[in-house]
């Protein structure tokens, strides 16, 4: 038979008052709050958290609704996320919206209804007015990896322009003149963010961009395999290629592999995340790095300061720095 709070006030010799005014999120002596934590954990009482937050609106549970858990980059970063938030006493809620708008809303109103206290959100992209909407009803947001216009929260991105820029600098400066992207869609935050940096690149070495050799992928692996085929049958091929996420990359090298193309003699690339494939392919490959588990910890601890009233600088947006791992996939053209 379950414990029940009579149980409870038995066990410490407590008031039900009380104890039902801690288990609540009320403020107990220390000594009282001691006797209780004991005999809830003696006779393994069960706190009924969704009565508690009808009474205090506090249900200690942030939402988390990213576009897709079998992405190694989004589930890295939500067990970062994780790590923090139960060190303060929050449990998670995590939704994926298979990068599917509709689907999104339909997710984000799900866990407004289960009165989740915040949320960490990986956007769409596509329309920021429903997220915007939970902001109004009072819900603490923190976007991660996209930023929105028009909604009032703090943002957590990496440096993407620069990061995109560092990579193709590395082809320009050894001697590469026809280099491919293999970038997001364009209407993604990131991707947009990525692309810029290739064009500004060019620009500021005064190579003519090609627009053939810019392909828009999906971020998923099929379209790294089929875009970068596009890319090696062209005419006049790239003799190298930046590839903007990991699911591509992974794409890209299985094309790579199946049609005996020589890294980095035939061609040259740097692809994005994941040490472990970087470690693996041979030769071993180049990659762009994300702070994955300062992404996760930023987010969640930012809202874990909002969510204790603290509102300075609000809202910020932070830029983490990626890091360029160069490798043997790159080669150096003789002029």
């Amino acid at each position: 038979m379950a414990a029940t709070i009579k149980d409870i006030a038995k066990y410490t010799g407590l008031s039900i008052a009380t104890i039902s005014k801690y288990i609540n999120g009320g403020n107990v002596l220390e000594k009282n709050k001691i006797l209780i934590d004991e005999a809830i954990k003696e006779l393994n009482y069960q706190v009924n958290t969704m009565a508690r937050g009808l009474k205090t609106n506090k249900s200690n549970t942030i939402g988390i609704l990213i576009p897709k858990l079998e992405k190694i980059f989004c589930t890295s970063i939500v067990s970062n996320i994780e790590d923090i938030l139960l060190q303060h006493g929050y449990s998670t809620m995590i939704c994926d919206y298979k990068e599917d708008f509709p689907l999104e809303e339909e997710k984000l109103k799900f866990l407004v209804s289960k009165m989740v206290d915040g949320l960490i959100i990986m956007p769409h992209g596509k329309d920021g007015a429903i997220i915007q909407e939970a902001i109004d009803k009072g819900i603490k947001v923190v976007l991660i990896d996209r930023a929105l216009d028009g909604v009032d929260c703090d943002v957590v991105l990496v440096d993407n322009m620069n990061s995109s820029y560092g990579a193709v600098e590395e082809f320009i400066t050894k001697g590469h003149k026809r280099i491919g992207i293999i970038n997001g869609p364009r209407e993604v935050f990131t991707a947009k963010e990525r692309l810029e940096g290739y064009y500004r690149v060019h620009r500021d070495y005064s190579i003519k961009v090609d627009e053939d050799l810019i392909k828009h992928g999906d971020f998923e692996i099929d379209s790294g395999y089929k875009l970068l085929i596009e890319l090696i049958k062209m005419e006049e091929p790239p003799t190298a290629v930046y590839i903007t996420n990991y699911e591509m990359t992974l794409g890209a090298i299985m094309a790579i592999n199946e049609y005996n193309v020589n890294i980095p003699n035939q061609l040259s690339i740097i692809g994005y995340d994941n040490l472990q494939l970087a470690r693996i392919i041979k030769p071993p490959l180049s990659i762009v790095v994300q702070p994955m588990k300062a992404i996760g910890e930023t987010a969640a601890n930012l809202l874990l300061k909002r969510l204790q009233g603290d509102m300075t600088n609000f809202p910020i947006r932070y830029r983490l720095k990626t890091e360029l791992l160069i490798k043997d996939s790159v080669r150096k053209i003789e002029s």
